[in-house]
């Protein structure tokens, strides 16, 4: 089972400014001389020592996951970013009016569904959108995203064909050979986390959520999405100290998710939904401050006789490719 990240920023989308390409581009060429390297065959040496920062930064748009294995996938959230997802789709089945798309949503705040009037497929006669949300007023909202003046193209003249699943909440589905099953996060308006097993393998998806629900016993009837999981893809749009100033936004820093990481021993957390306002060198600095409280935290664990859970963590960039 693997994930692919299309959109992991958080809020709206944030391209990069005219002037933030020419600082970035000014810092490279910089670098390269400065390292001694003068000639055209040296760049991709060159590039390839870079960080991702410097390279291609992490991306600006908003969130879409896709999880597949085998012939099955599934895309949870309509961000900005499933519109690339889209043009993917329209080389294959669904660009003949034969495809099937699976797509879940977490809750329908505006990050999470502004990519769905660009996501070509629904565009497209035949083919079936099959929608999933534990929320009732799904269709409703949906119908009002094409509603004019929200979209020019409205909702009964889209091609395709629209199938709504109402989900329970906490009670599992199967799609394929992908089990999935949602569990509630802590955000303002309902949103709903999914925990998605394929075999052995299990993945859990926590975007938007401020973890205000953290222990065990707290978590109630929700702990399961944390325990038993192999790669946690987690909400860190704050640092530490932002998310206490910004409490009751909904959002989480990455440190809350290496503290459940290393309790339930889940081996891999992947950070999204960053900040709007924090730019490529503020996210990097996040990942830098987010590994060293995870090397402080193991020193912490050993010096009290305890070995910690291994846990690797990853910030992460628009088509990132996780393997669960």
């Amino acid at each position: 089972m693997k994930a692919k990240l299309w959109g992991v920023r958080g809020s709206l989308p944030t391209p990069l400014e005219p002037h933030e390409i020419e600082q970035r581009l000014k810092a490279v060429l910089e670098g390269f001389f400065e390292k001694g390297y003068q000639s055209h065959d040296d760049i991709d040496e060159y590039l390839s020592q870079l960080p991702r920062e410097m390279r291609g930064g992490f991306g600006g748009n908003t969130p879409s996951c896709e999880v597949f294995t085998g012939d099955t996938s599934i895309i949870i959230d309509a961000g900005s970013g499933i519109r690339r997802k889209g043009y993917e789709l329209v080389n294959g089945s669904c660009g003949k009016g034969e495809g099937e798309v699976h797509l879940f949503f977490t809750h329908f705040h505006w990050d999470h569904i502004i990519g769905l009037p660009f996501f070509t497929p629904v565009f497209i006669p035949d083919n079936r959108i099959h929608v999933y949300a534990v929320q009732p007023e799904v269709e409703d909202i949906i119908r009002l995203v094409f509603r004019k003046p929200n979209f020019p193209v409205p909702y009964e003249q889209l091609g395709a064909e629209f199938v709504y699943h109402r989900l329970d909440p906490r009670k599992q589905i199967t799609i394929g050979s992908l089990e999935i099953t949602p569990y509630q996060l802590d955000h303002p308006d309902p949103c709903w986390g999914y925990r998605i097993t394929d075999g052995n393998r299990v993945l859990a998806y926590c975007v938007d959520t401020e973890c205000t629900r953290a222990g065990r016993k707290e978590l109630g009837d929700d702990l399961p999405m944390y325990q038993n999981v192999h790669t946690m893809i987690f909400d860190a749009q704050y640092t530490l100290m932002e998310s206490i100033i910004k409490g009751n936004w909904g959002h989480a820093a990455a440190t809350i998710g290496l503290d459940i990481a290393l309790r339930e021993g889940i081996e891999k957390v992947v950070f999204m939904h960053h900040d709007p306002a924090a730019n490529d060198m503020k996210v990097a600095k996040a990942r830098k401050q987010t590994e060293e409280y995870l090397e402080y935290t193991e020193r912490q664990l050993r010096k009290e006789g305890k070995e910690p859970q291994r846990v690797k963590c990853i910030f992460a960039h628009e088509e990132m490719v996780v393997t669960v």
